[in-house]
């Protein structure tokens, strides 16, 4: 975005608006997969009547882990944990526990695949437990839905490790198969007690000693989400989970390892998206835990309308599609109604511009992958051709334009030219044109 909103990112899942891979331990997988693929090291399904029984009794043991985490049953929980595990995972465990307590679940629940189990034989001690009877690593995922904000359960990947010990199976480790490329997905309930604060169309997830920040979020988060819904219209959920992580650490695992927390105050994640069913799963708002805490309440409010707004476009966005339109678009509602003029908003295309520079072509995809001035640049250019487009032919039309070309995904320069013409009348050229001369009005 602008320096004056200290840099503020916006990304969303890779099916959906995609401009980096989120969220989590591994990317997304094609639409209708699992949202964090299949790890390395899988081997062959195992047959046989020894292995169906090993699956039953760990779906069994999973079966009733969830059950105690939703009937909030401490020690039926504690009950399918391994008391030979390691002290500190126990710890956690409980821990977990505990920091779910406020969560509003609707659904809590596992799926195990002995399809993608492990070759355990590459673990080192304590993983390789010699005391226990059998160890197993089959696949397993976690399905989770906050109530009032998951129309439908996500899925998150999780490097679990079982052991046998007699006729009992309990859970050993999540983390004894990082090696193995096997990772746990961690979510907020993993990083401290979570609070949970509504709103009319959402909630905020953070953690205690957060308040002031919270009611900030909390008083914006309707507004914004009412803002977005005038622009787009009211056809999405209108339900927003804001998340508060406390360090950037948390923030990497919720959006994924390789993102660059440090230098983003907010960030739209996806797990899944199928834009053919115009369906999304764990659909959230992610807010730097450093960030967001310094921006005014007037750079808040278009935080959280830009974030809103690829939430709310996310089942009719296709990847591939130009981030010149994609991040225009979201930028375009979140300055809606803020009140700022061009020159303001977009400060360094506005010196360009006066220098005699005007942009030689329209905002590039690659474009998006510079940093700090040329990143800002990017956004810049991408805004203010999304506002031309709302000033030359109206509001709804640069709605349509939105709709047809991101719906399109990754097509070639004629197809694109065809798209624009449907819409506005003009090809790329002589969109460029019209930008141009509008620029050269609006910041002379």
């Amino acid at each position: 975005m602008r320096g004056w909103l200290a840099a503020a990112v916006a990304v969303a899942g890779l099916s959906g608006v995609a401009l980096v891979s989120v969220p989590a331990p591994t990317p997304l997988d094609a639409p209708g997969q699992s949202g964090q693929g299949r790890p390395m090291g899988a081997v062959p399904p195992a047959v046989g009547a020894a292995d169906a029984q090993r699956a039953d009794a760990v779906t069994d043991l999973l079966a009733r882990r969830a059950d105690a985490l939703l009937r909030r049953d401490q020690a039926a929980f504690t009950a399918t944990l391994d008391p030979a595990a390691d002290p500190a995972f126990l710890e956690k465990q409980q821990e977990l526990f505990t920091n779910l307590a406020g969560v509003p679940l609707d659904q809590w629940s596992y799926t195990v695949r002995p399809e993608d189990g492990l070759d355990l034989r590459a673990l080192d001690p304590p993983a390789a437990d010699p005391t226990a009877d059998e160890q197993w690593a089959p696949g397993v995922d976690l399905h989770y839905a906050l109530r009032g904000i998951d129309p439908t359960p996500t899925d998150r990947s999780l490097g679990y490790l079982f052991a046998r010990r007699g006729d009992q199976w309990f859970l050993r480790s999540d983390t004894a198969l990082e090696d193995l490329g096997r990772r746990t997905w961690r979510g907020p309930w993993d990083f401290g007690p979570v609070e949970v604060t509504p709103a009319t169309h959402g909630v905020v997830l953070a953690h205690p000693g957060n308040k002031p920040m919270v009611d900030r979020l909390v008083r914006e988060l309707d507004p914004a989400v009412e803002a977005v819904t005038r622009t787009w219209g009211d056809q999405w959920p209108r339900r927003v989970a804001l998340l508060l992580p406390d360090s950037p650490a948390e923030m990497r695992a919720l959006v994924g390892p390789d993102f660059p927390v440090e230098s983003v105050v907010a960030v739209a994640i996806a797990d899944r998206v199928d834009t053919t069913r115009r369906t999304a799963t764990g659909q959230r708002v992610v807010l730097s835990p450093t960030g967001s805490r310094a921006l005014s309440i007037a750079s808040l409010r278009v935080v959280l309308r830009h974030e809103i707004t690829h939430v709310a476009a996310r089942v009719q966005t296709v990847d591939g599609s130009p981030m010149w339109l994609l991040e225009g678009f979201a930028d375009y509602v979140g300055y809606r109604e803020s009140g700022l003029g061009l020159a303001q908003g977009a400060p360094d295309l506005a010196r360009s511009v006066r220098a005699g520079t005007l942009p030689p072509s329209l905002p590039q995809d690659r474009d998006f992958r510079g940093k700090d001035k040329e990143l800002d640049l990017a956004y810049q250019r991408s805004w203010s051709l999304a506002k031309f487009v709302a000033d030359r032919f109206g509001e709804q039309k640069l709605v349509a334009l939105y709709r047809d070309l991101a719906g399109a995904g990754p097509i070639s320069a004629n197809e694109t030219d065809a798209h624009l013409r449907r819409v506005l009348g003009l090809d790329r050229a002589a969109l460029l044109r019209s930008w141009q001369d509008y620029l050269r009005a609006m910041l002379r």
